[in-house]
């Protein structure tokens, strides 16, 4: 593979949320995005989600994950099927477990049997260098938020925020290198609590355009001993494991559905909210990505209580759909041409790490 012809890179991300496989194809030479390509949304069936769901927490050695793994491989190959072959493959795999404070991350799913599978090298395993060299291990996208905002031609500093299950902020000022451009960290619980909320109280997979809250009023009691938790006063950059604020379910059980939804949804933006304490600038404009970003109330409650300019980042040209499957082509072309993925800035290794496993065809 020429270091310097850009490729068509496919990437495959499935997230905390549970809700199925985004796949997407850009063309990129590693640095920068030259254009985006075709995309598709492979969903998991509530039955999935109860599989996927049993296996949170669990380890590579543990045991009751063989129909797990089986899924994960069936449900991305599927995903593959649907778009044009690519000249490399980004595979992130499911995450199941991570705690980088203890050097270990679980990312299930076999990228040497998917490349196998489909005829396509693989870039997988992403994660796991950079926690054995004493990073988080997440969030990854930072660099590839980098690269969207000088793909945009915007010279000032930006926040772009995934509000997918777990929160994360990238401060990028698109002036400077990606060792020094970038800041970046999760902000907290987003969409799992709610999720797991509306499905077990309300049978339903999320709350549609975070219509049920909008009918509630938010606990400020309970706001503010969330405020309390250790993580905000931690420094950053910090990543957070889906199953890190295990009390949030039992601090909103006594209340109605309505003020639940409401107070869930508060908490998402609360910790956006706290995010602003570790920016060294305030940027003017903050992009929302991720599926929170389909909450008309959180959005508008983002929009309420935020300084700065809050966008759709579909506003700005992008797929917010898509946008961390393109992250993960994106990184998978930077593993093949030798550039690093993960900085001091936005993980906390010690020097830019170049991560990811290839596997062949």
């Amino acid at each position: 593979m020429s270091q310097n012809k850009p490729i068509w890179v496919t990437g495959l991300m499935s997230g905390t949320s549970l809700d199925g496989v985004d796949a997407a194809c850009v063309l990129t030479d590693g640095m920068d995005i030259l254009e985006f390509g075709p995309s598709c949304y492979q969903p998991y069936t509530p039955e999935e989600r109860e599989v996927l769901r049993s296996a949170l927490g669990k380890w590579p050695l543990d045991p009751g994950l063989d129909a797990v793994t089986t899924l994960v491989k069936d449900v991305h190959y599927k995903a593959l099927q649907q778009l044009p072959k690519a000249d490399l493959i980004g595979f992130h795999g499911q995450t199941l477990a991570h705690e980088p404070q203890f050097g270990r991350t679980h990312q299930l799913g076999d990228g040497a049997e998917l490349a196998r599978l489909v005829g396509v090298p693989v870039v997988w395993n992403f994660r796991l260098e950079d926690v054995v060299c004493g990073g988080q291990g997440a969030p990854l996208a930072p660099i590839y938020h980098w690269a969207m905002v000088r793909y945009a031609k915007i010279s000032a500093p930006v926040a772009v925020v995934n509000l997918g299950g777990i929160g994360n902020l990238t401060l990028v000022d698109p002036q400077q290198p990606p060792e020094m451009g970038i800041l970046a960290f999760d902000t907290g619980p987003a969409n799992a609590p709610l999720n797991d909320y509306m499905t077990f109280k309300m049978g339903l997979a999320y709350d549609d355009c975070g219509s049920l809250a909008a009918q509630g009023c938010p606990d400020l009691t309970i706001l503010d001993q969330f405020l309390r938790d250790n993580y905000f006063i931690q420094p950053v950059p910090k990543s957070l494991d889906r199953g890190d604020f295990p009390y949030i379910a039992g601090l909103v059980a006594e209340l109605s559905a309505q003020d639940a939804a409401a107070t869930l949804t508060a908490i998402i933006v609360a910790g956006v909210v706290a995010a602003l304490d570790h920016m060294p600038v305030v940027p003017q404009q903050m992009w929302i990505t991720g599926g929170g970003r389909k909450n008309c109330e959180l959005m508008r409650l983002l929009k309420v209580a935020l300084p700065m300019t809050v966008q759709d980042i579909d506003d700005m040209g992008f797929d917010g759909d898509m946008v961390e499957a393109q992250a993960f082509a994106y990184l998978a072309a930077r593993v093949a041409r030798g550039f690093p993925t993960s900085f001091p800035r936005t993980t906390g290794v010690s020097q830019p790490l170049y991560g990811g496993t290839i596997s062949p065809a």
